[in-house]
């Protein structure tokens, strides 16, 4: 059978991030991609000029008629909005009892524009990443998330057990925020224990789609079996890739390079 991936999430018209992004990334590693939207975007390589959300329950709607016909091995969420969206989000993942679910707490677009309204943070953290597998927070959300300040790898462990505290969930705190380094760190804490991912940091600027990329590859390597450190691993090396053959599109911050293949997932 092939394995199912559903992600829940925005519309990125510029193709870099969102639900474009994760689809190409569910796609080119294998897996079969089902998507809900939860928000329309009016969005290019240099920034948000508008965005439309999607009624709650067309968004519940859309992940009804998914989870009662095709299914999922697991899900992700990104972009989410507003508190009303989350509740529909998370009380359709539980009346369905999806299993490996990973929110990637989308606050700020890459161009700095304000995907998520300040009222559904706490709907976020106390509802939504409740019920998920793992939470994805890169620094700045992390530091909302936990009210830790983080300046080194030390307070990024800090951040990840906060987090945990709160909501149960498994994290991973994403290094690529951290200023004047020549690695990469990404820091998880997992079943009460830390594991640390690291590669080299590349310099550029094409980068836009990141997170979402790296969530859904995760997603996607949990749906095949692999364990939460084993899929985090994956996902890591395969968003590092894309990022080696990121390339300009656009006058601001062009995409990944989705479209090389592992030999397997």
């Amino acid at each position: 059978m092939v394995v199912r991936v559903m992600t829940v999430a925005g519309s990125d018209s510029g193709g870099g991030a969102g639900i474009q992004a994760d689809i190409k990334t569910i796609t080119c590693l294998g897996a079969f991609a089902t998507s809900a939207i939860t928000a329309l975007t009016a969005q290019n390589s240099v920034g948000v000029s508008g965005i439309v959300p999607v009624d709650p329950s067309f968004v519940s709607m859309q992940m009804n008629s998914i989870l009662s016909d095709i299914g999922t091995d697991s899900a992700k969420t990104g972009m989410l909005f507003s508190p009303e969206i989350i509740d529909s989000v998370a009380n359709t993942f539980m009346q369905y009892a999806v299993k490996n679910i990973i929110v990637d707490p989308v606050m700020v677009s890459k161009t700095g524009s304000k995907l998520l309204k300040d009222e559904a943070i706490e709907r976020l953290i106390h509802g939504l990443v409740s019920i998920a597998s793992l939470v994805t927070p890169n620094i700045p959300e992390a530091e909302i998330m936990s009210g830790i300040n983080i300046d080194s790898v030390d307070s990024m462990e800090k951040s990840a057990m906060k987090i945990n505290e709160l909501t149960g969930s498994s994290v991973l705190v994403k290094g690529g925020h951290m200023q004047n380094t020549v690695q990469s760190i990404d820091v998880l804490y997992h079943d009460g224990k830390i594991t640390y991912y690291s590669l080299p940091r590349i310099n550029t600027k094409n980068t836009h789609g990141t997170g979402d990329t790296y969530s859904a590859a995760i997603a996607t390597f949990l749906a095949t079996g692999n364990s939460m450190e084993q899929s985090v691993q994956n996902g890591k090396e395969y968003l590092q890739r894309a990022i080696e053959g990121s390339f300009p599109m656009g006058m601001g911050y062009g995409p990944l390079c989705h479209f090389w293949k592992l030999e397997s997932v």
